[in-house]
């Protein structure tokens, strides 16, 4: 099983997706580049994801994350997307972005409509919540990582 890979840290900058995350989901994202990315442990699998997140060492959020093609758009690129559980109410391009990958919620899959993945996304971001408040997982929260100006391996 891949849980031994968790919990991961990846930090870089934010940069333009494709524009779907607010817009026709209503669920904004931050994305990282094409290379980090493809820096992610190759074990890892594609799908939706829980953890911690901040911009810029500032606040830590909890956030949920979707790593991989995401087949309901046909995505040619692997992209990881996080949503933070906080409405920054600007816009994040050029930050540096934070994130600490704690747990695993389901495979990616392809929806029968778009309101299906809505509610599919609604879902990871309740159980998120909860799994976030367990204290093994609550305790990620305060990692080095989210403050030092470089990224350091817990």
């Amino acid at each position: 099983m891949f849980s031994q890979l968790l919990p991961v840290y990846v930090g870089g900058k934010i940069v333009r997706g494709f524009g779907r995350g607010s817009k026709e989901l209503g669920i904004p994202t931050a994305n990282f580049p094409l290379e980090v990315v493809k820096a992610l442990p190759e074990s890892l699998p594609t799908g939706a994801y829980y953890g911690w997140a901040n911009v810029n060492n500032g606040e830590v959020h909890k956030m949920v994350l979707s790593i991989g093609w995401n087949p309901f758009y046909n995505n040619k690129e692997k992209s990881v997307e996080t949503h933070m559980l906080h409405d920054f109410n600007c816009d994040l391009y050029g930050n540096t972005l934070k994130i600490c990958i704690v747990g695993y919620l389901r495979p990616e899959r392809s929806f029968e409509s778009l309101q299906e993945l809505i509610d599919a996304i609604q879902g990871d971001i309740t159980k998120a919540k909860v799994l976030l408040d367990e204290p093994e997982n609550a305790k990620l929260k305060e990692a080095c990582f989210f403050t030092e100006k470089t990224c350091c391996r817990e």
